[in-house]
């Protein structure tokens, strides 16, 4: 913005930065009106000024609501440092008052975080704020960064590889994996490299694949397992591993959580599968907004029903 002429600073105020940001964040005209409790009229007329002073659309209209252009997504950072920065002159940001709070809360997880973490943090969150509610959208790594990126969720929750030095992360707690199964499958409290080959097996596959990184390992110890069946969650693999008699191997939370109800025993791998790591991620717009803060400790507090919440991570990368 620093060639921005003073004529055309003149131009600006707070309102049309917010309203500018609002875009960014959203993409629709219609939530930023109800954010700011203006008429879409007005945000359509702050958009035209908008333009007007950047010289360029800022906005594409799509299908799917609004494209920033390429100057609108140079702005963001410039212009969201221009406003914290007032927001610090004027004064501290209002705290969040989790008793007094009211709306949705979104958050991006999978089953096996949706089995054994969100019910904790659903309990803290109705003790502490009753007014909010919360809605789990099942969005794996590429989706759920891009819900993060586009403003559709607060937070998301799993494993995620890599991720865009915009989307910030903390750990949660590592997981590793159980074997579970009918208990004549085990022997000593074990089973066996040749028994774990021999067995049929279920396998949780969101993407239908008949092959995950269990197969991967055994194919470097020159060994195979038969799958007898693919499913996309855990919780249907682990009826279906008792209904069959076969083994079904999965994050040990989920397989100590669930098996026991389902008749089956648990029991470590014969063969050492690589350990992974659960965060939760959000976007660094966020990164200091109340609310955020507040929601991410509660998480974090949840969390430590099974592991140790680790310290923020802020290169962005999983």
């Amino acid at each position: 913005m620093s060639d921005l002429r003073n004529l055309e600073l003149r131009r600006l105020d707070l309102t049309l930065l917010l309203i500018f940001l609002g875009l960014l964040k959203y993409r629709k005209a219609a939530r930023v009106a109800a954010e700011f409790g203006l008429t879409q009229s007005a945000i359509s007329q702050a958009l035209k000024r908008l333009r007007d002073i950047f010289g360029d659309e800022l906005f594409l209209r799509r299908p799917h609501g609004l494209e920033p252009t390429t100057l609108a997504l140079s702005l963001e950072a410039p212009i969201l440092d221009a406003v914290e920065t007032l927001r610090q002159v004027i004064g501290k940001p209002q705290g969040f008052n989790p008793l007094k709070a009211s709306g949705v809360i979104r958050i991006a997880a999978l089953d096996a975080e949706q089995a054994v973490l969100i019910p904790a943090f659903a309990d803290r969150l109705h003790r502490a704020a009753p007014g909010l509610q919360m809605s789990i959208l099942p969005l794996g790594r590429q989706d759920a960064v891009n819900a993060l990126a586009e403003g559709l969720i607060d937070l998301a929750i799993g494993f995620i590889w890599s991720v865009p030095a915009n989307i910030l992360q903390q750990k949660l707690y590592d997981e590793d994996f159980r074997v579970a199964g009918l208990g004549h499958r085990f022997s000593a409290g074990a089973v066996t490299l040749e028994a774990y080959c021999e067995a049929p097996h279920i396998l949780v596959s969101p993407g239908g694949d008949l092959r995950g990184i269990v197969d991967d390992t055994l194919a470097k110890l020159g060994r195979k397992r038969t799958i007898a069946l693919a499913l996309p969650s855990f919780l249907p693999a682990l009826a279906a591993a008792a209904a069959t008699d076969a083994l079904v191997t999965l994050p040990s939370r989920i397989a100590t959580t669930f098996a026991g109800r389902f008749g089956m025993e648990v029991v470590r791998p014969p063969l050492a599968v690589r350990t992974f790591t659960i965060s939760m991620f959000w976007h660094a717009r966020d990164d200091q907004a109340p609310r955020s803060l507040w929601l991410r400790s509660v998480l974090a507090e949840a969390a430590t029903r099974g592991a140790m919440a680790g310290p923020p991570i802020r290169t962005g990368k999983a």
